[in-house]
């Protein structure tokens, strides 16, 4: 079943009447329909490029949670090789909403970490809706320790809404896990790369996301919480969402300009659900790139540069009263 976003009904009228004269004409065989079908698939084309060029933050954020969006699963299928994932946190349980393990990108050798959501309800159940409890920040951060130890390069995959705030989660330290991940990753002298592929959600995301480089997917999002949130409590209605969206800055483009992400990775027109396997190309491409940037370089220096990256965020203007 096609799922369509609201912004994408002028498509959706073109794509139907595309196809319903492809069937007439294969049903009847009646004249020439060639000139009626390059016209309407001009139209389509240009329907195409006038609606995603011109995204608004919110129509963004749509797509990053579109449900047809490849997730961390399909890019370890479509980007990796030789997956082989490894399971709990040797405290507590497995945490099915955070996947890793060894894998090969190209040629190299690396530790792939990423958030996974379902795709339908009984996945969704079994993920827990990618949002990961306090084991699934500590299985991750078992996973990056041991890439530390054999010198394996960590990918991380971020897409979730968030990390789950439920009681349990509160009960075993949800914050303290995230926290312990967020030292122990400026602290690892392996090279690092975060790639934000869909949500990026709060301390969810940043629990996985320090990194020597942070990649963005161009219809991703990156925020320190949700548009409906951010309406809710300044707003007071979560019908403001569109205009959170845009005050808070968290779209790729946004993020880039701010120095807080350092490179946008170009999806498919029409968004990465409309070609998974064209996405995981470029991603692999993206990701072996930066990787071969970062391993000419001596821990020390990647250390260092990490350091002053995380250092360098956040912009403030003093204001010197008069004498």
């Amino acid at each position: 079943m096609k799922h369509y976003l609201d912004f994408e009904k002028p498509i959706v009228e073109l794509q139907r009447k595309l196809e319903d004269l492809k069937q007439h004409a294969a049903q009847h065989a009646v004249g020439d329909f060639q000139a009626e079908y390059d016209g309407l698939q001009a139209k389509l084309d240009e329907a195409f490029r006038q609606v995603f060029s011109n995204l608004t933050p919110w129509q963004r954020v749509q797509l990053a949670r579109h449900p047809k969006r490849p997730y961390t699963l399909d890019y370890l299928k479509l980007a990796f090789t030789e997956f082989e994932e490894l399971h709990g946190d040797r405290m507590f349980a497995d945490d099915r909403a955070m996947v890793g393990g060894f894998a090969k990108l190209g040629h190299r050798r690396v530790m792939v970490i990423g958030t996974q959501k379902g795709r339908d309800t009984k996945e969704n159940i079994l993920r827990n809706f990618g949002s990961a409890h306090p084991e699934g920040y500590r299985k991750a951060l078992r996973l990056m320790r041991l890439a530390d130890k054999f010198r394996l390069p960590i990918i991380t995959l971020i897409d979730t809404a968030g990390a789950y705030p439920g009681i349990g989660s509160e009960e075993r330290h949800i914050g303290e896990a995230i926290a312990v991940n967020l030292r122990e990753m400026m602290l690892m002298e392996v090279p690092i790369i975060a790639a934000v592929i869909g949500e990026g959600g709060s301390g969810g995301a940043l629990g996985i996301g320090v990194a020597d480089r942070v990649l963005m997917l161009e219809n991703a999002y990156y925020s320190v919480i949700s548009p409906e949130g951010c309406a809710a409590i300044l707003w007071k209605d979560r019908a403001a969402s569109p205009k959170a969206a845009a005050a808070l800055k968290i779209t790729a483009g946004d993020l880039k300009e701010l120095g807080l992400v350092d490179e946008i990775v170009p999806e498919p027109l029409g968004g990465a659900h409309n070609d998974h396997v064209a996405t995981a190309v470029t991603v692999r491409d993206t990701l072996l790139r930066h990787l071969a940037d970062l391993e000419d370089r001596t821990a020390a220096a990647r250390l260092e540069g990490r350091y002053a990256k995380f250092r360098s965020f956040g912009r403030y203007l003093e204001v010197r009263e008069a004498a």
